[in-house]
């Protein structure tokens, strides 16, 4: 899901970094107003769990691998803002510190995991909680992750920096992730249901006083 520097034209980069500047300036300003509620001790606790999960990659036909993102859970329990805040700080670290993904790419990567990733999943799951908590859950976590990797197969399939075009790109990228995602929604799940018995208040108790309305301000 990282895209390495070399893969993206400049315009494609710089499109997606435009986009994730906006995303996350909204971010920031919005999330000011959540800081200090039940959520903000889980914000450091939720990133570092993501951090050490995304360490895990799977090979997929065509030369590329899948692995956890963690965007959805993020995304679920923290709400869209600090979601994205956490996972901005996740991919800029891996990008910086260990090299997971390009700089001129981290534009890229950070539109994918840290604002597509959170907001789909997000999203989702406010649509069919209602229905049934841990199967939203499940479905916030592969939805997420496969929207996430059709961004990506455009992005490097529209580049003419990158040797294959979007016929290529975009089927490898999304029918891996779409199949490896039904392990992100596992998971997703999984963590979801653990939380919610251990600490419902951090977790029901963030949606109990909010709208139906799964409507995101950006």
């Amino acid at each position: 899901m990282h895209i390495p520097d070399g893969f993206l034209d400049p315009w494609v980069a710089g499109l997606l970094w435009l986009g994730t500047g906006m995303a996350v300036g909204v971010a920031v300003v919005r999330a000011r107003g959540e800081l200090g509620d039940e959520r903000t001790p889980l914000l450091g606790v939720v990133a570092a769990g993501i951090f050490a999960a995304q360490m895990l990659n799977w090979p997929i036909p065509g030369g590329t691998s899948a692995h956890f993102v963690g965007g959805a859970f993020a995304g679920i329990l923290l709400g869209p803002y600090l979601g994205v805040l956490a996972m901005t700080a996740v991919v800029t670290i891996q990008a910086l510190v260990f090299g997971d993904g390009g700089i001129i790419a981290l534009g890229a990567n950070l539109f994918t995991m840290a604002v597509v990733d959170v907001l789909v999943g997000y999203v989702l799951f406010r649509l069919l909680r209602g229905v049934h908590e841990n199967g939203a859950a499940f479905v916030a976590g592969w939805a997420a992750i496969t929207v996430s990797a059709l961004v990506v197969g455009v992005a490097v399939g529209a580049s003419s920096a990158f040797a294959y075009e979007l016929g290529v790109t975009v089927p490898v990228m999304v029918v891996g992730h779409a199949l490896l995602g039904l392990v992100e929604g596992a998971i997703t799940a999984a963590v979801y249901g653990s939380v919610v018995n251990a600490r419902p208040d951090l977790v029901l108790g963030r949606f109990a006083d909010e709208p139906v309305s799964p409507e995101v301000d950006l």
